[in-house]
């Protein structure tokens, strides 16, 4: 449905088409709002992690919004990036890589990369531009995330201050990086990271020249859509605080926090059981993948096929998705209007990250093509 005609809303496609896959609908304006909230907000270059949503709409919206920095993870997200926008600068901030991935980004002119251990930055060294940035990524024990990413990367600060010293002995342009863990919404994360790094650096004898504080940035999913403005002026006064007069300049990759809100996710009822149990029309080797990690989401309207919104007390149901597989079902019960029917749909809000990232064809289910709407 690319390149079809914008619709006003999810609703007004849905009277007309009445579709019976699970269906994206992608505001433009309101990516496009997003990402001037970053820009403005953030004091420093925003760029965005293609991973959270690899979509040609959404990174072509994303550069006419200003974005032209972009976090790639492998080769073919950089391809992506290079299709819609060929003079982009791509970081390659996934720290581990084979020597055929080293290539491919050299021949891409990609000048940044983050490291975590020696054995990476070997694979770098004479292989890409002599002067590339190279940061080295920290871990620590930091709570406020619904998962910590800490566990599978990143150098605990004792070895990121002697990886730190060889990235300068070898001759690259020295930083450093950290990931707070995704759906932060605590900005103190932020701040802990940020002390460590200027102690590390201090440690090593090395003067920074950009500091990435990541991504993690939360997305409303329950409850209060996150102080995103907080986190901005926490990071700032920090680095000002600990680093003074020789702060680096700032650079943050958000995914999850830039897309999600540009996109709402319509499934649809496909049958209802007398112990209430529903089946929907995706599940969890579709667009809800998502859910068996971070939970689901509180802003879920059901609507009838003619538009009537479904107004019954909640109940709570057993969810399970299209296929024939048993363990594709939800990990928690869904409160759902108790009024619910067979063919009704469930219009999902803040869907944007990784719902197409993630999705499979299994069984022959999975995502139509994206429906572009005025408003979700």
């Amino acid at each position: 449905m690319r390149n079809s005609p914008t619709w006003p809303d999810p609703r007004a496609h849905i009277l007309r088409h009445r579709p019976d896959t699970a269906v994206l609908y992608f505001s433009p304006d309101m990516l496009q709002a997003t990402a001037r909230r970053f820009q403005a907000g953030f004091d420093g270059l925003v760029s965005y992690a293609v991973k959270a949503n690899p979509g040609e709409e959404v990174l072509a919206n994303l550069v006419a919004s200003g974005i032209n920095v972009f976090d790639v993870a492998s080769p073919e997200e950089m391809r992506a990036v290079r299709r819609i926008c060929p003079t982009a600068v791509m970081h390659y901030n996934n720290p581990v890589r084979s020597p055929a991935e080293v290539s491919v980004a050299a021949d891409m002119g990609v000048r940044s990369f983050s490291v975590d251990c020696l054995g990476e930055l070997e694979k770098l060294t004479g292989h890409v531009e002599a002067k590339a940035e190279i940061s080295v990524r920290l871990a620590l024990p930091v709570r406020g995330a619904a998962y910590d990413f800490g566990a599978k990367f990143g150098a605990d600060p004792e070895r990121a201050t002697v990886l730190l010293q060889e990235v300068v002995k070898r001759g690259f342009s020295p930083s450093m990086t950290f990931h707070p863990g995704t759906q932060c919404a605590d900005p103190a994360a932020w701040g802990a990271y940020i002390g460590v790094v200027a102690e590390v650096a201090k440690a090593a004898g090395v003067r920074l020249g950009r500091l990435n504080v990541g991504g993690g940035f939360a997305a409303h999913r329950i409850g209060h859509a996150p102080d995103l403005e907080a986190i901005f002026t926490h990071i700032s006064t920090e680095v000002t605080r600990v680093f003074g007069a020789d702060a680096p300049a700032l650079v943050c990759e958000p995914g999850r926090a830039m897309v999600a809100e540009a996109f709402t996710m319509a499934v649809r009822v496909k049958a209802l059981r007398e112990c209430g149990a529903v089946f929907l029309n995706d599940g969890v080797y579709g667009g809800l993948t998502e859910i068996r990690d971070i939970g689901a989401p509180d802003r879920i309207a059901v609507m009838a096929p003619d538009g009537t919104p479904r107004t019954g007390a909640p109940r709570a149901r057993v969810v399970f998705g299209p296929t024939c597989d048993s363990i594709d079902r939800l990990p928690d019960p869904l409160a759902l209007p108790g009024d619910l029917q067979e063919g009704d749909y469930l219009l999902v809000s803040g869907m944007g990250a990784y719902t197409q990232s993630l999705s499979t064809g299994f069984n022959g289910y999975g995502l139509s093509d994206v429906v572009t709407v005025a408003t979700v």
